[in-house]
């Protein structure tokens, strides 16, 4: 199934990455767009994703997808903005992601509208902005793949499941935390990055450890740092073959699962939400037969 997976699904995280979110815009010929993408869009660009509102526009259904489900918990909320297409681009250097950006609005441009847009990138040798290593557990190897891809199906065999979530830090709370109240939180030591046993539940590694699930609830996962002049947070990025494994874990750390809430939430926020579909690829490039795309 590797071979008919996109190709950026699986790589490492770039050195610069942006993501891209498309609405629908009105009257329009989706279709049309889509084949444009299809036949236009080179696979070595990214992962591209495609959202349940494209499905129902176009009267189809794709197995496993859906929209991502907006929750609340004790004192948090998880919001969901789903949109219809999403890109993540990668590239060694800026110019390149903007050169992508603009060749792939231009591609869709009759039929879907710019919903937004962040730039990331690598920060300290794949560190989160709070200075803590990111993606600690991710399956390797064979896992990876299983975790990621979904294994059968016609049209379906090799494609993927990506969960996009816009986290806001606010980093001048974190700091003002000693540093074992930081550890705490994360559950790791920031210089070690072991893993602290007697952590609170409510530390962020207790809550997310993916084995804990039944069935486990392993995700292949390549968040981002991004930064403005006034905001900094993390692009949570994950590729699962099942949206069930990334579900289960936002539900436990919002506190549905037990009423303790994950300590990432003492100094972050989700602000946006989205499932998407990656297609397999055929014959080079996108597999879009499921929608319609012929």
């Amino acid at each position: 199934m590797v071979e008919n997976a996109q190709p950026s699904v699986l790589a490492d995280r770039p050195t610069v990455g942006r993501s891209l979110t498309f609405r629908i815009a009105p009257e329009t010929d989706v279709l049309g767009a889509l084949r444009r993408l299809r036949d236009g869009v080179s696979l070595d660009c990214g992962v591209i994703g495609i959202g349940e509102p494209v499905a129902l526009a176009l009267g189809k259904k794709i197995p496993g997808l859906r929209t991502f489900p907006a929750m609340s918990g004790p004192a948090c909320s998880v919001p969901s903005t789903q949109d219809a297409l999403c890109f993540l681009l990668r590239g060694p250097d800026r110019g390149v992601v903007f050169d992508l950006t603009q060749h792939i609005r231009e591609l869709v441009a009759d039929a879907f509208l710019l919903a937004d847009s962040n730039d990331m990138f690598t920060y300290r040798e794949g560190r989160d902005l709070t200075r803590f290593e990111d993606g600690t557990e991710n399956p390797q190897g064979e896992l990876a793949v299983k975790s990621a891809l979904v294994s059968g199906g016609e049209h379906l065999r090799g494609s993927s499941f990506l969960v996009v979530q816009r986290w806001v830090h606010d980093l001048v709370r974190f700091r003002q935390f000693t540093q074992d109240r930081r550890e705490m939180l994360i559950g790791r030591r920031a210089d070690s990055n072991d893993e602290i046993e007697e952590a609170p539940e409510s530390a962020h590694v207790k809550r997310t450890a993916q084995e804990s699930f039944e069935p486990p609830a392993f995700m292949l996962r390549r968040s981002m740092p991004w930064a403005t002049a006034t905001q900094e947070g993390l692009e949570f990025i994950a590729q699962v073959e099942s949206f069930d494994r990334f579900e289960i874990m936002m539900r436990r750390m919002a506190g549905l699962e037990d009423g303790v809430v994950d300590g990432l939430f003492m100094f972050s926020r989700p602000v946006s939400g989205g499932y998407y579909w990656c297609p397999p690829v055929a014959a080079g490039r996108l597999d879009l037969a499921l929608l319609g795309v012929g």
